[in-house]
């Protein structure tokens, strides 16, 4: 347990910080699982709706430190590329 002063700052701050970072990390979990629910469901329109929000939520993550920008590259261009597999197949 800290006992200085500055060290039982240090102390809530890092429970506030992991507590912001847990809900932001949860928030994308959450769009990740919709967007790959709607892939897996088929229906092109609403994936293309839920692929705009997933990135929005994506960019903000990195925005707020919670994912690195290579890792958000990466997630963006795989679901991106299974969207566009979706609206082929169905064209």
């Amino acid at each position: 347990m800290a006992n200085h002063v500055s060290s039982l700052k240090r102390a809530r701050q890092t429970e506030t910080r992991t507590a912001v970072n847990r809900a932001n990390r949860s928030r994308v979990r959450t769009s990740l699982r919709a967007l790959r629910e709607a892939l897996t469901k088929g229906d092109a329109k609403f994936a293309q709706q839920q692929y705009r929000e997933t990135v929005s939520t994506l960019d903000k993550s990195v925005q707020k430190g919670v994912f690195h920008k290579n890792t958000v590259s990466r997630y963006k261009s795989r679901l991106n590329a299974r969207l566009k597999a979706l609206v082929t197949a169905q064209a």
